[in-house]
């Protein structure tokens, strides 16, 4: 048994390997997190048509090395040494003079040792940041992150297999090769019967002859023109199909935002990195996706992305006009059957308490059965009337998930616990 040996030469940008730079992703895998979490914070929510420059340091690239020393007792003599002599204890240099402590000043020379900066591609961007996340359970049916692909009919070609056998192409393909390959042979044949017929009715010396040597031709032209054979492995066609790619499944993000006076631009802050977040995270599992921003405080309006983080209102707050628009526009543009809804709502919990019970039933019979998975985030600590009415449908709804963040820090755990992958830590 002869041992194989697969070696991987396959080439990324400027000719660098790519097992190296896989290799070199897992081993920095940490910081290469830390950057891409630090370079989510300020970007636009449509923002990810890029890759990121991570910057590593270069003390970390650092690998420990063995080295071989000379061993044993050297006497040394060191050219203009004037102030020491055997058995000196030399001293550390002090820090602030060159002597490697990072408190000099810095250099005008151009030299030094900066950190090293690489590319992250889209891609693998995406992928550091989403590793260990995933969609819940009750979406993950129509969800795959190969694209989609259908079998279409692609004529005929000569080989295959068995089953695409097209017998009818095949035996007229056969015909027409017998028809082509005996055509002279045949009107050779028809021309020597005939004067097979006109020999036997002449009476000359030389007609026994002359019969005998047409009689010898035919039956020449006849074993020939049996030996075609009736259907030749060159004659066989098969059904050919190919594989095209569809459009996969699309999705549509509406994300629901309390502007009121209450809503300061700190927490709309933390609304906008949760809302990245999960943009992100869906177009991992989607080609195309839409966004609807829909702002509110006593009343709801669609709005574009700049108008939704930005523009500021004062008045109260009517949650559900927001919801009642939602499932308006849903009706209008994005109907369930062709498109898979995903609904993230942000606010401070402030409510018209008239109207948080209004907003459950919205949710439960409106929304909810329209949706993939709604999370409704809280950028508020106190539990207000609307949190209240929203926990009623946390344990008997299974897509819709409900958390806290008051802080930046907080949006990040909080995503991961809402989307994490089952056994995987939060």
């Amino acid at each position: 048994m002869s041992l194989q040996q697969i070696i991987d030469r396959r080439l990324s940008g400027k000719n660098k390997s790519i097992g190296n730079r896989e290799r070199f992703l897992r081993r920095h895998k940490e910081q290469i997190r830390e950057a891409v979490k630090r370079a989510v914070d300020g970007r636009g929510i449509r923002d990810i048509e890029r890759g990121e420059d991570v910057k590593i340091p270069k003390r970390d690239l650092n690998e420990p090395v063995f080295g071989h020393g000379d061993g044993g007792v050297r006497e040394v003599v060191r050219p203009g040494n004037q102030e020491y002599v055997k058995g000196d204890r030399v001293p550390k240099p002090k820090g602030g003079q060159g002597g490697g402590s990072g408190a000099g000043e810095a250099s005008d020379s151009g030299e030094g040792e900066d950190d090293f900066v690489f590319h992250l591609s889209k891609e693998e961007f995406m992928q550091v940041f989403f590793d260990d996340l995933a969609l819940p359970n009750l979406a993950r049916t129509s969800l795959a992150d190969t694209p989609e692909w259908k079998s279409q009919r692609a004529g005929f070609v000569s080989d295959g297999t068995p089953t695409n056998l097209h017998v009818v192409r095949s035996m007229r393909g056969a015909l027409g090769r017998r028809i082509a390959l005996g055509m002279d042979k045949r009107r050779e044949l028809h021309e020597l019967e005939a004067r097979e017929q006109e020999l036997l009715k002449e009476d000359r010396p030389e007609t026994p002859r002359l019969l005998a040597e047409t009689r010898e031709r035919i039956a020449l032209l006849r074993s020939r023109l049996e030996a075609i054979p009736f259907l030749d492995p060159i004659d066989l066609r098969f059904r050919a199909r190919t594989r095209i790619p569809v459009p996969t499944t699309r999705a549509v993000m509406f994300c629901l935002m309390d502007v009121s006076g209450s809503m300061d631009e700190g927490r709309k802050d933390l609304a906008k990195r949760f809302f990245i977040l999960l943009y992100l995270f869906l177009t991992r599992h989607y080609e195309k996706i839409d966004v609807v921003f829909i702002r509110h405080h006593t009343q709801a309006q669609e709005v574009d992305e700049q108008n939704f983080f930005h523009a500021t209102e004062t008045g109260g707050t009517v949650v559900s006009s927001a919801l009642v628009l939602m499932e308006q526009i849903i009706k209008e543009r994005y109907s369930p059957t062709e498109w898979n809804i995903y609904g993230a709502q942000a606010s401070d919990g402030d409510n018209w308490h008239h109207d948080s019970g209004r907003c459950r039933e919205l949710l439960a019979d409106k929304i909810l059965p329209l949706c993939r998975y709604f999370a409704y985030v809280q950028v508020a600590e106190p539990e207000q009337n609307l949190w209240e009415e929203y926990q009623k449908l946390q344990d008997d709804v299974a897509h819709f998930a409900m958390r806290k963040a008051v802080e930046a820090s907080q949006i990040y755990p909080v995503f991961r616990e809402l989307f994490k992958k089952e056994g995987a830590a939060a």
